[in-house]
């Protein structure tokens, strides 16, 4: 079996790679004259979107703004329901919600690594 180790370095060294790749990629495409023109033109239609967007938004006016609380409202709630769901499985409680039509839903646990910075005595 494999230890936690073997695989981190594993995936720190395909990710160099493909970051190699993805520049090799960029650069190919920013030599492309035909590339630039089309990027050029893309800009002028995103400005003209982000007209119409901002039009559209004064339009509807409070609705709009309504739509965004509730956005933020329900980004709180799941974070909410994430951390409720984590304490009642370190408590050892079953853990399941249903929704309107009696489907039932079960949490999905991820872990992910996250550079601490701390330097360790010895370099290890």
């Amino acid at each position: 079996m494999q230890n936690l180790q073997e695989i981190f370095s594993r995936i720190q060294k395909t990710k160099h790679e493909r970051r190699d790749i993805q520049t090799q990629y960029k650069d190919a495409l920013n030599a492309s004259s035909e590339y630039k023109e089309t990027l050029e033109k893309v800009r002028g239609f995103k400005l003209r979107k982000k007209q119409i967007e901002d039009q559209i938004k004064a339009e509807l006016g409070g609705s709009y703004e309504r739509g965004e609380y509730l956005k933020k409202d329900i980004q709180n709630d799941q974070e909410l329901l994430a951390d409720l769901a984590l304490n009642q499985y370190v408590k050892g409680e079953p853990i399941e919600v249903k929704d309107g039509d009696d489907n039932v839903y079960e949490p999905v646990f991820k872990v992910t690594f996250k550079k601490t910075n701390q330097i360790r005595p010895g370099g290890a």
